[in-house]
C-alpha cells in the first residue's frame, strides 16, 4: 500500500496507488491481498525445512526469503486460528493448496483455481494453512483473498460458508488470455455467488470480480458499469498501458466507472484484477477482526473475541492441516460433503504419503495430553 495519487489528465484514470502483497480497496469492497510464494518440496509436516526458517520471525513472517513468507505459520505457512466478525472473504487459490478448519466443526481442502466464500455476520474462528503437499516438486502457491463489507442490518446473522470448485469457475480463453470471472458477469459469463447474504449475491449491487491472465502485449477492454460503482483495476506481475498511459507493475488504479477502457500487458505474463460494484455506503466502525456498525459493538465484541476464541476451537491445533495426499474436499460439521470431480493438471502425479515409521520400544505408548495448541511436533 502508498500514497494514492490524483491523476488530473481528463482520462478514465482518476487516482494510481502501489499494491504489493495488500491491496488497498473501495466499498464495498474492504482489503485485498495478492500472496505468491515459491515454496520448496514439502515433508512429512507438509513445512518447509527447519534450517530455511528457524531464524525468521515466525508468527509474523511477511518478508521473503528464499522466494517465500511463512506469515502467521510456525510450522507449514499460512494463518493459525483467527476470528472473522462482521465482513466477507472470497479465497481463491489458483495455485497450491489452503486447509481449512473453522470453529464451527467444518473442514476441507481447496486450491487450484477453487474459491471459498465465507460470510461471517457473526463471530467465526478459523484456520488458513498452507501446505506443501508435494514431496517430490515445489510446492508454488498464489492465493488472492478480497474482504467485503456486509450491511448493518445483516451483520451477527449467523455464518455462511461454500467453495466453488474451479470446474464450476465461469472461464473465458482468448488468443492470449484467460479470463475467470468469480462475481458478476463478463461477456456474458456470470460468477457462481453461492452465499445468499453476500452484497454480490443481488445483481442490483453490481459486483464484478474478474482475473485475466494475460500474456505479454495482450489488449482487454473493460466494458463500462453503472455510474454509481467504485471501479478498481491491480496490476499485479507486469506493467501494463492502461488508456493510452504506462503503469509500473503492482498498481492499484481507480478508474472512472461509465468508461470503456483498453488495457494492454507489458512484457511479462501477469494477471490483472478488476474489482467494482455499488458501495454499501453505511457508516462501520473497526479494530482487529471485528468489522460492526458501532464503536461500542466493535469493542465488546473484542473482548469476546479474546474470552471465547481458544476456548470454542474444536480442534486439536490451531494450525492444523490435512494428512499428506489429501485430495480437495468440503466437509461440513453435520456431515455433509462436496468434492470437485477434476483433478487440476497441476495437481499430477498426486502427492503420496510417506511410509509409516514406528518406533521400538519396550515400554507401552503413554498417552501425553496436549500442552500447547500449536503443532510442532
Amino acid at each position: 500500500m502508498g500514497l494514492f495519487g490524483k491523476i488530473k489528465d481528463g482520462g478514465p484514470v482518476v487516482r494510481e496507488q502501489a499494491a504489493e502483497l495488500h491491496w488497498d480497496t473501495e466499498d464495498p469492497f474492504m482489503f485485498a491481498s495478492h500472496h505468491f510464494d515459491d515454496y520448496p518440496r514439502g515433508n512429512r509436516q507438509q513445512a518447509p525445512p527447519l534450517e530455511e526458517i528457524k531464524k525468521r520471525s515466525l508468527g509474523h513472517d511477511y518478508r521473503p526469503q528464499y522466494g517465500y513468507r511463512m506469515y502467521g505459520g510456525k510450522v507449514a505457512p499460512g494463518f493459525p486460528l483467527h476470528t472473522h466478525w462482521g465482513y466477507e472473504t472470497i479465497t481463491i487459490c489458483t495455485e497450491g493448496y489452503v486447509d481449512h478448519f473453522d470453529s464451527l466443526g467444518n473442514q476441507g481442502r481447496f486450491g487450484y483455481g477453487d474459491v471459498q466464500w465465507i460470510t461471517a455476520s457473526s463471530r467465526y474462528g478459523h484456520c488458513e494453512m498452507y501446505p506443501l503437499a508435494f514431496a517430490d516438486r515445489d510446492n508454488h502457491h498464489r492465493v488472492t483473498q478480497i474482504m467485503m463489507h456486509i450491511p448493518n442490518e445483516k451483520k451477527n446473522k449467523g455464518v455462511e460458508i461454500n467453495n466453488v470448485w474451479a470446474e464450476n469457475v465461469p472461464c473465458i480463453r482468448k488468443d492470449g488470455c484467460v479470463i475467470h470471472v468469480y462475481a458478476g458477469t463478463y461477456e456474458g459469463m456470470t460468477g457462481v455467488v453461492p452465499n445468499k447474504d453476500s452484497w454480490a449475491a443481488d445483481p442490483s449491487h453490481h459486483v464484478r470480480i474478474v482475473s485475466f491472465e494475460v500474456d505479454p502485449g495482450v489488449k482487454i477492454t473493460l466494458d463500462p458499469t453503472v455510474p454509481s460503482a467504485s471501479r478498481n483495476v491491480y496490476l499485479t506481475d507486469s506493467g501494463a498501458t492502461v488508456a493510452g498511459k504506462d503503469y509500473i507493475p503492482q498498481t492499484r488504479l481507480k478508474i472512472k466507472p461509465d468508461a470503456e477502457v483498453e488495457i494492454t500487458n507489458g512484457d511479462k505474463k501477469s494477471e490483472i484484477w478488476l474489482l467494482e460494484g455499488d458501495p454499501i455506503g453505511q457508516k462501520m466502525c473497526s479494530f482487529g477482526p471485528v468489522v460492526l456498525a458501532t464503536d461500542k459493538e466493535v469493542r465488546e465484541a473484542n473482548a469476546v473475541v479474546r474470552k471465547e476464541e481458544i476456548k470454542d476451537w474444536p480442534w486439536n491445533y490451531v494450525n492444523k492441516t490435512q494428512p499428506v495426499a489429501t485430495d480437495r474436499f468440503i466437509r461440513y460439521a453435520d456431515g455433509r460433503e462436496d468434492r470437485p470431480t477434476q483433478k487440476d493438471p497441476r495437481e499430477l502425479p498426486p502427492a503420496v504419503p510417506f511410509p509409516e515409521e514406528t518406533e521400538k520400544t519396550d515400554e507401552p505408548a503413554k498417552k501425553v495430553p496436549v500442552q500447547d495448541y500449536w503443532n510442532e511436533d
